[in-house]
């Protein structure tokens, strides 16, 4: 391999294969080449400042790892810019091209596919040892970017099958486990190995110290850890492929001790999210001193333009060894709010946009009961969405209950025995507001304005719901229905309950910031804002993000 020939392998290409392939619809969202520079330039600029104004990319003893490497991109991107800075330190360019693919830049592939696209990506070649290579010094096909097939762990089963050891020994197999390390239901993902595992090595181990130390060697310690993990569970099916597994990637690699550790997730952590230990991962990240830059795409095209992403994607920098307040900025519509020193546990849930934090602290210094007090936990009846025990269209006689159901994006209503309702039986005769847990959110990233709630009904005595709806109440009379159903009209109310809402869903937590009012009149917008001191400015703020909705009664049946 020639120098002219790593030099051209190192040239800009246009159109860049990388961003295209960011372009590609897929379960795997790939970073475009444009957004990971976005990344390492705040990581050029945090090492200076942690460095005396040295420059990392003219540093050849800095070592680099993308620990879950789809495509190359930040691996590519990171060589490009030590083969620049390193040019007066090593001045033959494949001598230069040599010592930073063997001695600073190693990735782990997230599966086969992701790994050899990565290789090619980095070394021009499939094989890090090819003939086609830019690299000249590996003696293996892998170079360092490692991937070996990584299986789960399973725990927790109760049903088996008889099946047979690798020696002909009968053995009871369980087949409803999960897996410790990242909660995978075996009954999806307990695969011939023929088909992917989606069971990445870098979380599927109690040790991941020892395990980068027998991959790459004993003494391996990263100075920058960078990367866009995986966000959720892939290859399952109905709701169990939501289960997020990006944040035990943030916690793993934390665990790494790297200098600097720089990735891009999704912003539903802020304030929600589905998966285990997401809690937890969130009061400790919002506590942590080290996180000292939080970008936030509240719309994930921005960042990447053809993927989908409910509730927006953000990238973070975290800085082991200088712990200080977080620079936060937020991008909302082509508009850049930041960046600002922030707290980010101020709330219990991170508030997104600064601009909002003044209006909620107004609303909350009157320290006024919760409306989340009044709203049912999700399944308020024990009914699922895909109940079908029930007889649409017919009014309950004797002994029966109304039930308000779903069905696709119709809404029924039927009779069901009223026996049948064991779970928040109370509710049943009372006065209540059926509140739609689907709400909005793909309009917002669209036009940049949302309705945040969808029409509530009124759920008369005597009536019940499926899952499709939470329960507000229990209300004294359709009087004080109609007054709630004012209320959560209002701009201000759905502007609280937007802070707290990551993606389309409306669920009880996101209720908390709402204050609890007296149900004896009709509120507007005027009224609520006046109540809690709302500035004409903040009033054009929470407008610019909050639609108006229809001032007639709720549907009703």
């Amino acid at each position: 391999m020639t120098a002219t020939k790593a030099a051209y392998s190192m040239r800009a290409r246009n159109p860049d294969v990388l961003s295209c392939i960011a372009n590609l619809s897929n379960d795997q969202v790939f970073t475009p080449p444009e957004f990971a520079n976005e990344m390492l330039d705040r990581l050029t600029g945090a090492w200076a400042a942690a460095n005396n104004g040295a420059n990392i990319w003219a540093d050849s003893t800095v070592t680099f790892l993308d620990p879950f490497t789809k495509s190359g991109v930040f691996l590519r991107e990171i060589t490009k810019r030590l083969v620049d800075g390193l040019i007066d330190e090593i001045p033959d360019l494949q001598d230069r091209v040599d010592h930073i693919l063997t001695k600073q830049v190693f990735g782990i592939g997230i599966t086969e596919i992701t790994a050899l696209l990565a290789r090619r990506s980095l070394y021009c070649s499939k094989n890090a040892n090819g003939k086609n290579s830019i690299a000249q010094s590996f003696d293996r096909p892998d170079g360092n970017i490692w991937f070996e097939r990584s299986e789960h762990t399973w725990l927790g089963g109760t049903d088996w099958v008889y099946t047979a050891d690798s020696g002909g020994k009968q053995i009871k197999r369980f087949t409803n486990g999960k897996c410790k390390f990242c909660g995978a239901p075996q009954i999806l993902f307990d695969r011939d190995t023929g088909l992917e595992a989606h069971a990445s090595p870098f979380i599927h181990t109690d040790d991941v110290q020892s395990r980068i130390s027998e991959l790459f060697g004993a003494d391996m310690q990263f100075d920058v850890v960078v990367g866009n993990p995986p966000y959720q569970m892939t290859g399952g099916g109905g709701g169990t492929n939501d289960s997020s597994i990006y944040h035990l990637f943030v916690e793993q690699a934390k665990s790494l001790e790297p200098r600097f550790l720089s990735m891009v997730i999704p912003s539903r952590w802020m304030a929600g999210g589905r998966g285990p230990g997401l809690a937890e991962f969130r009061s400790e990240f919002l506590a942590d001193p080290r996180v000292r830059t939080l970008v936030d795409f509240e719309n994930a095209k921005d960042a990447f333009p053809t993927v989908g992403i409910g509730g927006g994607v953000c990238y973070f920098l975290w800085d082991r060894d200088n712990p200080g307040p977080c620079q936060s900025e937020y991008r909302r519509g082509g508009a850049v709010i930041g960046p600002s020193e922030r707290a980010l546990n101020e709330f219990e849930t991170f508030v997104r946009d600064p601009r909002g934090v003044e209006i909620l602290k107004k609303v909350l210094a009157f320290d006024e009961k919760r409306f989340e007090s009044l709203v049912s936990g999700d399944t308020p009846f024990g009914l699922a969405t895909n109940f079908t025990g029930y007889k649409e269209g017919v009014a309950p006689g004797h002994g029966a209950v109304r039930i308000y159901a779903n069905k696709g994006t119709k809404r029924l209503t039927g009779s069901m025995p009223r026996s049948t309702i064991r779970k928040n039986a109370h509710l049943i005769d009372s006065w209540k507001l059926f509140l739609p847990v689907a709400g909005s959110g793909r309009e917002r990233e669209k036009s940049g304005v949302d309705i945040v709630l969808g029409p509530p009904l009124h759920g008369e005595p005597g009536s019940v719901c499926t899952q499709t709806y939470l329960v507000a109440g229990p209300l004294a009379s359709e009087a004080e229905v109609e007054s709630v159903e004012s209320y959560l009209r209002t701009r201000l109310v759905r502007f609280l309950i937007s802070l707290r809402k990551p993606a389309q869903h409306v669920f009880r937590g996101m209720y908390r910031w709402v204050p609890v009012q007296e149900w004896d009149r009709e509120w507007t917008d005027e009224a609520v804002y006046e109540k809690y001191g709302i500035t004409e400015s903040e009033r054009e703020h929470i407008e610019s993000f909050i639609k108006p909705m229809n001032g007639g009664k709720a549907l009703s049946e």
